[in-house]
């Protein structure tokens, strides 16, 4: 658990973090949003010590971080930035080892880590762990970039526009590994975008920062359904509303009794992504399944409509 209480940052004069206090739940995944100098950045490097705080306190599992030498709690803790920020002379494996060898971890540990990270990221160890950044894509030196973050099982993973360097679609594959590693590991993300569409992929509690504040903070359901401010009400887009409200259900929610014809959907599939399967195949219901492929009922889709125009 990640405690921030009064945080304040100032340069120069200005204040760049004003007064920030929010919890960040234990392996969750908590998004910061906001326009550009709006302090994201800012209070993100707070946690790991990057930057130093003016005032308040950040506490991890409850130890305030200024008792800890910046160092050791940087090792501690993974950092992954946008553009990766591998080290070009060094190969795939010798960037996932940097902080395991740092710290000290035998060569047999380290070799193994690399490989098991390798694997995670649908990286083959031959054919991979020896090559040099500059010989991979974008998308594999991003997958890299994370792997080195996680590479001395940190708790705690901070993300800074990770994947805003990616194409869409490479983008869009990485936010869905990123959501099944978390799942796997256990690990507690924080993460900065200004992409909205991002946030509300990834998040379980969004924080939207305007001029060094948080003016918002919650899961992504209450942003969408009850926005606090002007603000919020913008960054969410009022014309991608109808969509953002399906993106925070699931058809578990929606489901009804009865049997339907047609490839089912699984109850933890988003409404959102529901409604795109039954456009696609052109259909007026759909059967529903559970993880366990159990039946579950169907869904229909002017269920799924009424609720994008707000009207249930």
């Amino acid at each position: 658990m990640i405690e921030v209480e009064n945080l304040v940052k100032d340069y120069d004069g200005n204040r760049v973090v004003d007064n920030v206090s929010l919890t960040m739940e234990a392996r969750s995944i908590t998004v910061i949003v906001g326009t550009s100098g709006s302090g994201k950045t800012t209070l993100l490097r707070m946690i790991n010590r990057l930057v130093e705080p003016t005032s308040g306190t950040i506490r991890i599992d409850g130890q305030d971080i200024l008792d800890m030498q910046g160092y050791k709690l940087r090792r501690s803790i993974g950092y992954a930035i946008q553009g990766h920020g591998l080290f070009p002379h060094r190969t795939v494996a010798q960037n996932i080892a940097t902080v395991p060898e740092l710290v000290g971890w035998d060569a047999q540990r380290v070799q193994s880590k690399v490989s098991a990270l390798l694997e995670l990221f649908q990286l083959d160890p031959s054919l991979y762990a020896n090559r040099f950044p500059g010989e991979l894509s974008g998308g594999q030196q991003q997958r890299v970039g994370v792997a080195r973050a996680l590479a001395a099982e940190p708790n705690i993973l901070l993300m800074d526009e990770p994947f805003g360097a990616l194409d869409p679609i490479i983008r869009a594959k990485a936010q869905d590994d990123l959501l099944a590693i978390q799942r796997k590991l256990g690990v507690t993300i924080v993460l900065v975008t200004h992409d909205m569409d991002e946030a509300f992929h990834l998040a379980d509690r969004i924080a939207v920062m305007d001029q060094g504040r948080i003016v918002q903070y919650g899961k992504p359901a209450e942003l969408v359904l009850k926005p606090a401010s002007d603000f919020v009400r913008t960054m969410i887009g009022e014309r991608e509303r109808p969509l953002r409200l399906l993106s925070v259900g699931t058809v578990a929610d929606i489901v009804e009794t009865g049997d339907a014809e047609g490839e089912p959907l699984q109850t933890t599939m988003s409404q959102r992504d529901a409604l795109s399967a039954m456009l696609w195949t052109g259909r007026e219901t759909l059967p529903v399944i559970r993880p366990d492929g159990q039946k579950a009922g169907l869904i229909r889709r002017d269920t799924l409509l009424s609720r994008a125009a707000g009207q249930v």
